[in-house]
């Protein structure tokens, strides 16, 4: 996405005015305090997360294991007929080719250890035939009827790609970074709009974001699930605003291009003065969601502390090296001393809030499917990685008490992740982790702008 609010358009974002205009505003993308429906303030996230997660997280992200993500970028739109594709050469991603992906990623995206392997092998299998094979044995029919229930099951919030598809490629997350691409204008719009007018629990009174300058007023009279849809969807939307700025296109000459901090287009999406009091509001969306997030990483442990788990590329040694860290990783996330508490979702009749957990979900893979619409290939990247890695953390949320059920050897046939979710998953949160750590750093820039 580029520019998003676009009763900003036209003005100078660069010149002299708009810097003058700036350090008189330092204050205007301050956000401090408590948040709103949890105990944890902002100040409490900036330095779990800034000193102590951050840097472990990063360095997780720069493994095999993480960096490569397979994904259809030639789906076409579900929701209007409009193939319309950014021409510009930074809207572009490099997908990797076959021989630079590691073996063992490459030759089935294994499924968390050789055991879980073969039945799902076996699950492949009796799928192709249209039922199982009656010479399996009973436990393995079993394994296999449990493993085309988690295939075919309704506990996904996300339209996810088929990876078997030959559309279907291997990209390389670091060599394709999420930043400022110049996409922008009516195509991008539209996709927010499609998501805030169409799949958002919006209240009526909510202006949409887009098109007005109107102060939404407080969401009064709306219940805790649907507020708290609509937050993970605006912290989103600010987070990716925020790496747009941090790595911005700063230069652009025949010998080099320079990407960095755009203050100036920061402030103008954040400031409190220059957004009519929507930056703050904005911002602690972005940590509303970074506590959904760390919360789901510290509920599925256990489904990574299995022995048999592994991470599997084919290098043993590195492989055990990556388990060891991301288990330190979730063991952090489990001490944070201040997580949401996602049992005031969902809490009231049990009729109506199977119902409404229904609507959020199926609201929610509505928007995984509009990521197919954008006309910037990386910013398609990025959406649909970072939409399902949202997704699967509200799978695990969702998924408590089959989580606190997974034996500790052999598979886990109640409760799985597939790779392309487990890559999302901390892939996503690496996003998010890096949105606060970059807000330091605004912040930082202002201060030494006095």
């Amino acid at each position: 996405a580029g520019r998003d609010w676009p009763h900003l358009a036209g003005k100078d974002l660069a010149g002299p005015s708009a810097t003058r205009m700036i350090t008189n505003q330092l204050c205007g993308v301050t956000v401090t305090g408590h948040l709103d429906d949890c105990t944890c303030d902002v100040e409490t996230i900036d330095a779990f997360n800034n000193y102590k997660l951050f840097p472990r997280l990063n360095e997780l992200l720069e493994n095999d294991y993480f960096r490569y993500y397979k994904v259809n970028l030639k789906k076409p739109c579900p929701f209007w007929n409009d193939n319309s594709h950014c021409g510009i050469r930074d809207c572009a991603v490099k997908p990797c080719p076959s021989d630079e992906v590691p073996d063992g990623i490459r030759s089935g995206s294994y499924k968390y250890s050789e055991e879980a392997n073969s039945l799902a092998e076996e699950c492949e299998e009796a799928k192709r035939l249209g039922a199982v094979d009656g010479s399996l044995s009973e436990e393995t029919q079993q394994a296999v009827l449990q493993w085309t229930r988690h295939d075919d099951s309704s506990d996904s919030f996300c339209e996810a790609d088929d990876i078997y598809s030959p559309d279907a490629e291997y990209v390389d997350l670091l060599l394709n970074p999420e930043r400022y691409t110049g996409y922008k204008g009516p195509d991008a719009w539209k996709i927010w709009n499609s998501i805030y007018e169409e799949n958002c629990f919006k209240p009526h009174n909510v202006k949409r974001p887009l098109t007005s300058g109107r102060v939404p007023i407080p969401f009064s009279g709306v219940c805790v699930e649907k507020r708290a849809f609509y937050r993970l969807i605006s912290g989103l939307h600010a987070s990716i605003n925020i790496h747009l700025s941090a790595r911005y296109l700063l230069q652009d000459t025949w010998s080099e291009k320079k990407w960095g901090p755009n203050v100036t287009e920061f402030q103008q999406r954040f400031d409190e003065v220059l957004t009519r009091g929507e930056g703050p509001r904005r911002l602690k969306n972005l940590y509303f969601l970074y506590l959904i997030e760390l919360r789901a990483l510290s509920k599925v442990l256990p489904f990574f502390d299995r022995p048999g788990f592994q991470l599997y590329t084919g290098n043993r040694s590195q492989d055990v090296e990556v388990k060891n860290l991301l288990l330190e990783i979730l063991r952090l996330a489990k001490s944070f001393p201040l997580h949401f508490d996602e049992n005031s979702l969902f809490a009231g009749n049990k009729k109506e809030a199977a119902k409404l957990k229904e609507e959020f979900r199926l609201h929610f893979k509505n928007i995984s499917k509009i990521m197919d619409c954008v006309g910037c290939f990386k910013c398609r990247l990025w959406g649909k990685l970072q939409t399902q890695g949202l997704g699967t953390a509200l799978k695990i949320l969702f998924s408590e008490n089959l989580i606190e059920k997974i034996p500790e050897s052999g598979p886990s046939y109640r409760f799985q992740l597939t790779r392309q979710e487990i890559v999302a998953l901390f892939n996503a949160f690496g996003r998010i982790s890096t949105s606060v750590r970059e807000l330091e750093n605004f912040r930082n820039i202002l201060r030494n702008m006095r």
